[in-house]
């Protein structure tokens, strides 16, 4: 098993790449399925979310899309702090649109819960969420369940394929979940 040492912490490679490759293609089909008579604009949660969102873009089929950015936070190390800070905000008009929210992951829901409020405040006509990861252990709001998962974990804490550790480590290509905490 492969393993890799961060900021004194050791991570087990978890998901290869190519069973990354498989979850994207498998989330792309049932985007694209459901969204191949429709315009969606895709909101890309920075900086988490890049690598899942170019590959995700990629694999659609007929779908005409625009996408666009954010970013967010609300992690500091290996917790979250709670509070939700928008560091750029949603530029695009979402009035009469299907948005797509392209997260990294999702466990408590804090951050696609306030998202997807903001939206729909915006006049969206739809918000859905397509998240690499999901934790559904660890859920706290009901709406944030996303509608599109890549795949399910438990409560580890996950690097790699855009995930980070304090900025660091989002270019590795396979993602990795931490051995001791």
């Amino acid at each position: 098993m492969k393993t890799i040492q961060e900021q004194g912490y050791t991570f087990h490679e978890w998901l290869k790449p190519e069973q990354i490759a498989k979850d994207v293609k498998q989330v792309a089909a049932r985007i694209s399925a459901d969204y191949a008579d429709k315009e969606p604009l895709f909101v890309v949660v920075l900086n988490g979310a890049f690598v899942f969102a170019a590959d995700l873009i990629r694999a659609l089929k007929d779908v005409r899309c625009e996408i666009t950015f954010i970013r967010v936070s609300s992690y500091w190390g290996m917790s979250t702090t709670g509070q939700l800070e928008f560091i750029v905000p949603l530029q695009q008009v979402v009035d009469n649109r299907d948005v797509i929210i392209i997260e990294d992951i999702v466990d408590s829901g804090l951050t696609i819960h306030q998202l997807k409020a903001h939206m729909r405040a915006q006049g969206a006509t739809s918000v859905r969420v397509a998240s690499m990861l999901f934790k559904p252990g660890k859920l706290e709001y009901e709406d944030a369940k996303p509608d599109y998962i890549g795949h399910e974990l438990t409560d580890e804490f996950v690097i790699g394929y855009g995930l980070d550790f304090d900025g660091f480590v989002r270019n590795l290509p396979s993602i990795y979940k931490v051995d001791n905490e």
